[in-house]
């Protein structure tokens, strides 16, 4: 089943990566002016970091470590920020080709992070962290 217990603990680990992503991609993005993939990709690497301790001990209870699993996450991550963010900028900026490009990328950044959320999610769940 996905909606059970282990989507509930995901859920919390992703709230806790979201407010310390987006706090570095927007601040990067918007105060410091970096570019829309400098600053999502760093929300990755940084969130990712924390994702994978707290979804491996906490979400998915892993005690066992193994580089199968490490590679598997950072595929998985890459994968799924690829494709969110890939798809999301080209797909705001044609519904909004009328708005200021800082608008279109803001709203772009936010699409993009939820659709990783729903792709990593299912990564992590069904490929990474597979009860075997």
């Amino acid at each position: 089943m996905i909606f059970d217990r282990i989507l509930q603990k995901f859920i919390i680990v992703g709230m806790v990566n979201t407010v310390v992503g987006m706090c570095v991609m927007f601040v990067l993005y918007n105060v410091f002016g970096f570019s829309y993939w400098i600053s999502s990709t760093t929300n990755y690497v940084v969130g990712s970091v924390i994702s994978f301790f707290l979804n491996k001990f906490y979400t998915f209870n892993i005690k066992r470590w193994s580089v199968f699993m490490a590679v598997a996450f950072i595929v998985t991550i890459a994968f799924s920020y690829l494709i969110a963010y890939g798809i999301s900028k080209p797909a705001i900026k044609y519904i909004l080709r009328n708005s200021p490009q800082k608008v279109c990328e803001n709203i772009a950044l936010f699409t993009g992070m939820c659709l990783f959320t729903l792709l990593n999610y299912l990564g992590q769940r069904f490929f990474v962290f597979k009860q075997r």
